[in-house]
């Protein structure tokens, strides 16, 4: 028989027993809706969502060109003037009065036409006194010659001395020698006479008068009456580097025309074709330069004394070179490059070698085949491997 404080104490033991269970179980409940509070925090954020695959980005829109074949020249470019072939300041070449001017300013003359006239009365006057002088000592030489012959007769018969005879002799000669000088003085009116018909030395264009008729002119004139410039032909005086003067000159030596091309101040519009004439002597040790000289036809006048040109000097034309739009020709950090489109419509960087500039392309002296298609617009936007929506843009 069990005592009375035994059973008192198992059951005590069963209400702990029951008590720790219980107090299991509310914790276990706390824990499971709290990992459920945050199973839900976590769905409802977002959180616990799959991520999703970023879309790949548009192509980028470019225009490309393929790289075609064609000739290119090498060329040697100087800023230069334009010289003309003659120049020639018209002037008096005695003194008188201007009385009239025959030319208008800027019009075209050939050589030998009348440009002016100068008052010539005082040199016809001298000329009149001239040839008056020259008949009288013509009949004193007549008169003399026929006492010389007198004399000799006489001489031959011993009725007079020699030193008569003599005497007659140097008098003939003394009016021989007064009609030369009379000659000479009435060659010299009527050279005067010539000079006041001004004429034009050369042809050329005119330009502005600088005496008006009426005035007094001198033949120490400093201005002169006119400047007269010949235009067909005209020169370009144009410098070049000292260390492209080699190939010049073999060129020159060996025959063939070099072509020069004149353009103006922008470089953009071509004012006339021509060829090398000649090279300078010596080389400016200031600028390190040689002038060289071109000729040109400038039958449409397109060069005028004293312009300012950009001259060309074709050294060489290179044929089938690789030709592309400059603009394709992109620089970095490895040199230069170009984006060629490759068949999936993606673009690589191709290194390339350019050459030759020629107007809005560059050749390719290599790097680049014939047909291969290389972005020339769109450039900035675009890395190794980008994708492209290309337009082809036709050659030009």
């Amino acid at each position: 028989m069990t005592a009375p404080s035994e059973g008192k104490t198992v059951a005590n033991n069963n209400q702990e027993v029951a008590a720790s269970r219980r107090s299991r179980r509310r914790w276990w409940s706390l824990l499971l809706l709290t990992v459920l509070l945050a199973a839900g925090w976590w769905v409802l954020s977002g959180r616990g969502r799959a991520p999703k695959t970023k879309p790949a980005p548009p192509p980028t829109p470019v225009f490309a060109q393929p790289a075609r074949k064609g000739d290119v020249g090498v060329y040697i470019n100087g800023l230069g003037s334009v010289a003309p072939q003659s120049a020639v300041t018209v002037r008096s070449r005695i003194d008188g009065q201007l009385m009239e001017v025959l030319f208008r300013e800027g019009e075209t003359v050939k050589r030998g036409d009348l440009l002016a006239l100068i008052d010539s009365r005082p040199f016809q006057v001298q000329l009149a006194q001239a040839e008056g002088q020259m008949a009288q000592d013509l009949a004193l030489l007549r008169n003399a010659m026929i006492d010389l012959q007198r004399y000799r007769q006489l001489w031959a018969l011993d009725s007079i001395p020699k030193q008569q005879l003599d005497t007659q002799e140097s008098l003939v000669r003394q009016y021989e020698a007064a009609i030369k000088i009379d000659q000479g003085q009435i060659d010299a009116a009527r050279l005067q006479i010539t000079y006041s018909r001004i004429t034009a030395p050369i042809g050329g264009r005119v330009g502005l008068r600088q005496v008006d008729a009426g005035n007094i002119i001198h033949a120490s004139d400093e201005n002169g009456l006119v400047l007269i410039s010949q235009l067909q032909p005209s020169s370009v005086l144009f410098p070049i580097p000292e260390d492209d003067l080699p190939p010049v000159l073999a060129k020159l030596k060996s025959g063939v025309p070099l072509q020069v091309e004149a353009y103006d101040r922008e470089a953009k519009q071509k004012l006339a074709t021509g060829s090398l004439l000649t090279v300078d002597n010596r080389i400016d040790p200031t600028t390190g330069t040689v002038r060289l000289k071109a000729l040109f036809p400038n039958e449409d006048e397109q060069l005028f004394p004293n312009q300012f040109v950009n001259a060309r000097l074709l050294l060489e034309t290179r044929r089938d070179a690789i030709l592309v739009p400059s603009s394709a020709i992109q620089r970095g950090p490895q040199g230069t490059f170009v984006y060629l489109v490759k068949s999936d419509r993606t673009v690589t960087v191709r290194p390339v070698t350019p050459g030759v500039v020629q107007g809005e392309d560059t050749s390719i002296a290599s790097g680049l085949a014939e047909g291969e298609v290389v972005v020339v617009d769109g450039t900035e936007r675009l890395r190794e491997g980008s994708k492209v929506d290309v337009k082809i843009r036709p050659a030009r």
